[in-house]
Parts: structure tokens; sequence; C-alpha cells
């Protein structure tokens, strides 16, 4: 990649979090800088496998979403797509903690909340109906093992009950082709940075439904309030603000056609973190799992419109706790 010169001093350091590659950190003369390959079979108990050039696409993502949104994203600074490497910025966590951590311990910023959602919508709005990059990220051969099969998929043959409205869902979401979509946006892959929110670990990106981007964000705060129970009130605050906001920038169709298929999405999403290929790790007392179902199995079989009406039963849930 040109970034090392021969006899030049190199330290490499493996940085952990996360389960589809391996990371490092390498100290350069120039610097510190990360950099990432993808692995052909992700770090979890499932025999989960996918296409490891599907870093070509992070790091194509990457570079449309920092056109968009510059502060949004790490600068790329050199590929070797034969290798399946790229090198990015290194942010150090001392300045960019991760947002994961922060709502684990406490501190629950609704500007955050707001910036994830402002920035999310604008990445989508401004590569929503061009066709120029649905065919650029043609990536469903990607998107469907890494994402629609371990998550819904795999949740369905858990759930015979509710197998259907889990296959409608992939259905509905892998035929959708309206903007380019992350696929990953977790709390885990979003850095506060000084200059607001960044995405990392596009590795999913794929030109299809921005819907569930957004669904699989807002997943990520229901679950939270397993994780620390006291302070459930402030991921809900954070939930609605994040959808209110992303849906107030909405321009490439009707608010609430877009609002319905992540309300329909949602309630998959939260059940597959709990019986899919990739449960999170937080979640571990068969108590709690079975508050996840008690609410998502009921949205699935009498889907809601609204993500108030999603936020709405699964806060009733907790006032039974």
């Amino acid at each position: 990649m040109g970034l090392l010169a021969p006899g030049d001093p190199l330290v490499l350091e493996a940085l952990t979090g996360g389960v589809s590659s391996d990371i490092f950190r390498a100290d350069l003369p120039r610097g510190s800088i990360c950099i990432k390959r993808a692995l052909p079979k992700l770090k979890v108990e499932a025999d989960w496998r996918a296409p490891i050039e599907r870093n070509r696409y992070e790091v194509e993502w990457m570079r449309v979403a920092g056109a968009i949104a510059p502060d949004a994203v790490p600068a790329i600074l050199g590929e070797d797509a034969a290798a399946n490497f790229f090198a990015m910025a290194y942010l150090d966590p001392a300045d960019h903690p991760v947002w994961k951590f922060q709502l684990r311990d406490g501190i629950v910023d609704g500007a955050t909340a707001r910036e994830v959602g402002r920035r999310l919508g604008s990445i989508h709005a401004n590569t929503a109906g061009r066709s120029e990059l649905a065919q650029r990220f043609a990536t469903d051969h990607i998107f469907f093992p890494i994402r629609l099969e371990p998550y819904l998929e795999a949740t369905a043959r858990a759930h015979p009950e509710a197998a259907c409205a889990l296959e409608q869902l992939v259905r509905v979401t892998a035929s959708t082709k309206l903007a380019l979509v992350h696929g990953d946006v977790s709390p885990k892959n979003i850095l506060v940075g000084p200059r607001g929110p960044i995405f990392i670990d596009a590795e999913c990106a794929w030109y299809g439904d921005p819907a569930f981007d957004l669904a699989f964000c807002l997943n990520h705060l229901l679950l939270k309030c397993l994780w620390r129970p006291r302070w459930w009130p402030v991921y809900m605050q954070c939930f609605t603000t994040l959808f209110e906001t992303y849906l107030a920038g909405v321009t490439w169709e009707p608010r609430a056609e877009i609002e319905a298929r992540v309300a329909h999405l949602l309630p998959g999403l939260f059940l597959a973190r709990i019986d899919g290929k990739s449960p999170v790790e937080y979640v571990t007392d068969d108590r709690d799992r079975e508050k996840v179902r008690r609410v998502a199995r009921p949205l699935l079989l009498q889907p809601v419109e609204r993500l108030a009406a999603v936020r709405d039963a699964w806060r009733a849930d907790i006032a039974r706790w």
C-alpha cells in the first residue's frame, strides 16, 4: 500500500472487539494507523461464513459516505484489494470512545443519538436513487449470508410459529433497493469523536433498504435496557430522538412507508439477537431472553406501522420487571 518504506520499523498490535475481521494498530514512523482484513469465517460459535471481498465494499462505502459527511467516517489511507487488506486512520480511544461503552457506563447523550440519526439519514438521502451506486454495491451475495440469513432466517428456524413473518421480512428487505446501506449500524461500530459520531465497520455495505440500518441501530437501544436496567428511561429517550431525527430527513420516499418497514423489521432483529446466530453477549439470563421473546413474537405476528408502538410495547413490558 506504499505506507512503509524498506527498513522502516513497524510494530503491530492486534485490536479486539470484532468477530468478522482481523484488526491491527500499526505504529509507523509517521504515526499510528489501523489495518483491517476480513475473515472468511466469523469468530462466533455458529458456522458463519461470508465472502472476504467485503473488504473492498467497506472501503468503497467509506469513500462514498465520506464525500457526503466527511466527519462521519475514518480517512482511508490505502488498500490492497488482492490481499483483502486496507488501511485507515487510527482514532485514539481516548478522544474517540465507543458509543456502546458510553451507553454501558450511563453516558447517554441525546445529542449523540440525534447526530447519529441525522448523519445516517443524510447518507441515505444523498445515495438514494443513484443507479451507479446500485451497480457498484450489488452485494446481495454478501449481505444475505452476513445479515439476512444469520439474523432473520436462523431465527425463523428457532421460532416456527413466527417463521412466515420472518421469511416475509427477508423477502421485503432483499427486494427493496433504495439507498446505500451500511449494514451494521450498531453502537459498537460508532465512535463518539470531537466532531460527532463516526461510523466504522461497513463490511456489510449494500445498495438496498435503508430501513435495515435504522432498525439495526434502534434494536441496540432496546437491548441496552436489559444490560443496564436502571438507565432504561434515557435509552428510550435516545431511541425516540434517533428515529424522529432520522425520519425528519427522509426525502426519497414517504416517511410513513419507511417507518412501517422499520417497525416490521425491528421485532425480528430484536428476537434475532437472542435466538439467531449472533446473540448479544450481555443478555445471558434466561429470564431476560424471555422478556425479548414475549415482546417480539406478538409484534411479528401482528405488525405495527409506527415505531412509537414498538417502543411502547417494550416500555410496557419493562414496567412488569
